[in-house]
């Protein structure tokens, strides 16, 4: 295979991950969109950036003290890579404000909905509105904090907002630093009077406004709100961790204490107080962002769930019924009847619970097995298992308490199904647990059979409304003898000599990826058909790219949907030039991952967990599943080929690495996730699930 080793075939990861949010900030700026869904998605901007920072960067600044010298995918030093990240983050922030305070703002005030950035704008009946609310609601929750030669710099907690101030003793001219942490606890968000529609202000301008009262005796020079950012990574040795649990929860305390990789402050902040933040936070000044408005716009998803602005807001939709399974039905002849394949969220993710809770409530169910890696606050998959171990089945769960920000989560759930009576595994040593797999075992008249669900989603109903997923529910022998074989590895060092369906990583799943991609190229060098389609996630592992270049000068057409991260060029004449490239950002996240490989007419197509990532390929336990079923693999293909057809959200990348959108003109409008929520719903009104329309829906008035 041709090598291509030339830095300038591949983009930095991290700033390609930038360009991501780039086409996030995109939607908050789109007019088409109506008014709360570009607030909801410049509020998507601020987290996503929340999180590169706390793990991303963090990474590089980790690396950067331990001196590493090596040169990423394109050719770049960690100093490089950060300097660049810092300049395009400053630019991506100064935009975010400008859309926020230029376009939102003076849009919801035409709409009746006034917003009030600082306390000194409001009305005399507001202001006194304002206070008196502070002095009942607010007051007793604060803790102001002096900082003098009596008591330190006290410890200013990750990504909490906060009023940094100077104070003076009355008569005396020094000035000492003071701060109270914004209360989380409170709605960030107040409605206040207002004569006409509706106003808002945001709480930390009500403690501004209210400075005084926390000091009494005190003048109070100048107040000003701030917030930082620190190194989130969690740093585990899990071959010396006797309990794994128990360094787990020692390592999220350590995040309050991680270094400062970034500094929110007011643009017009006090110089003085600005030297004082600055010093006693040990941060550099490239890693200090200077906000012209209010700081952190999470914020603004909450206003996004306010009732009473439904008509700025798309439609809330409504997922439909899965029509193989209907209401009443038993799960399990259903399955028996033939796989059913999921489409979340425009079908509904209810049938993944109802297997579960089915397995735990039938008296001919001997066991459940499951990996859980992010599952929502109040998960009825959870009750399911516990009340199946409390039916005295044999339960088994694999919780990774490693999934990134969910880790506490995850701790409380782990013990509450040990008290339950499950059988609960924390994860492997060296490795996170990503795939996305239920085994029941059931007793039938015939034998033993076993029942198998394989998603490329978590087991979490809350985001299966919004992020984009399919799932499997299958009884094939086959599988479940193979799903058997992943539980027992997972629970003990059981390594099958060989494998059904199911591919795995860390085991051999790359190789099966790059021998699939090898394989379409030498069928196109014989002259057979040769075509590869891939939705991913991510796209960021050397060898894989470069198989995907060495197909592509052997004449494979390459169609890649990749979401997010995308460190390959398409377009390059000798290199990638049968490439292209195109990411979807919609109302919707995408979030599946979906392989077609034509293979010389007897095309395969399979789902999987895993993103093309070095991390999901070599670090990660991740299952890649097959669609067997003729009548399923053609509904995922039209899956594939609508997300193709799309013109609407869907963003092509050039040979440079950044992105533009479809030139529209003399083409239908086709949003492949409008096309979607009809197509389910046309399934479910014709009552045929064996359905497979290829009409692409454009939209309406188009």
């Amino acid at each position: 295979m041709k090598k291509f080793d030339d830095k300038e075939y591949y983009v930095n990861r991290e700033l390609s991950w930038l360009m991501f949010d780039e086409r996030v900030l995109g939607e908050a700026t789109d007019t088409s969109n109506p008014l709360m869904d570009r607030l909801k998605f410049l509020s998507i901007t601020a987290s996503n950036l929340d999180e590169f920072f706390m793990v991303r960067v963090a990474s590089l600044i980790d690396m950067q003290h331990a001196d590493y010298s090596k040169r990423d995918i394109a050719g770049m030093t960690i100093d490089e890579q950060l300097e660049k990240i810092s300049k395009k983050t400053h630019e991506l922030v100064e935009t975010q404000y400008f859309v926020l305070m230029h376009t939102l703002l003076p849009l919801m005030e035409s709409e009746g909905i006034r917003f009030i950035t600082k306390h000194e704008e409001l009305t005399t009946e507001q202001g006194q509105f304002v206070d008196r609310y502070f002095e009942e609601e607010v007051y007793p929750v604060l803790t102001p904090m002096a900082v003098d030669s009596s008591r330190p710099f006290p410890l200013v907690r990750n990504q909490t907002l906060n009023i940094g101030a100077l104070i003076g003793k009355k008569g005396e001219e020094s000035r000492d630093f003071a701060t109270v942490q914004v209360p989380g606890v409170l709605d960030r968000i107040v409605e206040i009077p207002c004569e006409e529609g509706r106003c808002f202000i945001l709480l930390e301008e009500v403690i501004e406004r209210n400075m005084h009262k926390l000091f009494l005796n005190y003048d109070v020079y100048c107040a000003y709100p701030y917030r930082i950012m620190r190194n989130a990574d969690l740093t585990i040795d899990e071959e010396e961790a006797a309990d794994l649990l128990k360094e787990i929860e020692k390592q999220i305390k350590r995040r309050q204490w991680g270094e400062v990789i970034r500094l929110e402050v007011a643009d017009d902040i006090d110089p003085g107080l600005m030297e004082i933040l600055k010093k006693e936070l040990s941060v550099r000044s490239d890693n200090i962002y200077r906000i012209a408005g209010p700081i952190d716009l999470t914020f603004l998803m909450k206003l996004y769930g306010l009732e009473g602005f439904d008509h700025l807001k798309t439609p809330r939709y409504v997922p439909q019924a899965v029509p193989e399974i209907s209401d009443g039905a038993d799960i399990f002849e259903a399955i028996r009847n033939h796989d059913i394949l999921m489409h979340h969220p425009y079908q509904t993710f209810a049938p993944v619970i109802d297997f579960v809770k089915s397995a735990a409530k039938d008296p001919e169910v001997l066991a459940i097995k499951q990996t859980l890696y992010r599952v929502s606050g109040n998960s009825p998959i959870i009750a399911a298992l516990a009340e199946a171990a409390e039916n005295g089945k044999q339960v088994t769960v694999l919780v990774e308490l490693k999934a990134r920000f969910d880790e506490e989560h995850n701790i409380v759930w782990a013990r509450k199904l040990e008290k339950a009576g499950c059988h609960v595994i924390y994860g492997l040593v060296g490795l996170k647990t990503h795939c996305k797999i239920t085994l029941v075992v059931r007793r039938e008249e015939d034998g033993i059979r076993r029942y198998v669900h394989l998603g490329t989603g978590n087991y979490n109903d809350s985001t299966a409304k919004l992020y984009t997923d399919v799932g499997l529910l299958t009884c094939a022998e086959q599988i479940g003898e193979d799903a058997t074989a992943v539980f027992n590895m997972l629970s003990g060092y059981s390594e099958p000599l060989y494998w059904n369906r199911l591919s795995l990583a860390p085991l051999w799943l790359k190789d099966r990826f790059l021998h699939l991609i090898g394989r379409e190229a030498a069928n196109a060098r014989d002259g057979k058909k040769a075509h590869i389609i891939a939705k991913v996630n991510s796209i960021c592992d050397r060898e894989v790219i470069q198989a995907l270049y060495d197909a592509s000068c052997a004449g494979v057409k390459i169609e890649l949907i990749v979401r997010g991260i995308c460190c390959l060029k398409p377009g390059i004449k000798g290199v990638s030039e049968n490439i292209t490239v195109r990411s979807i950002v919609g109302d919707f996240l995408e979030h599946s991952r979906i392989f077609y490989f034509e293979n010389a007419g007897n095309s395969e197509v399979y789902c999987g967990s895993s993103d093309w990532m070095p991390r999901n390929l070599l670090r990660r336990v991740e299952i890649l599943f097959p669609i067997l079923d003729e009548r399923l693999k053609e509904r995922v293909i039209y899956i594939l080929e609508t997300l193709l057809a799309d013109t609407v959200k869907a963003r092509i990348e050039k040979p440079d690495g950044t992105y533009e959108r479809i030139e529209r003109r003399g083409r239908d409008l086709v949003c492949a996730q409008d096309t979607f929520c009809e197509w389910a719903k046309g399934l479910v009104a014709t009552k045929d699930p064996t359905q497979n329309s290829r009409v692409f829906i454009p939209i309406e008035g188009a």
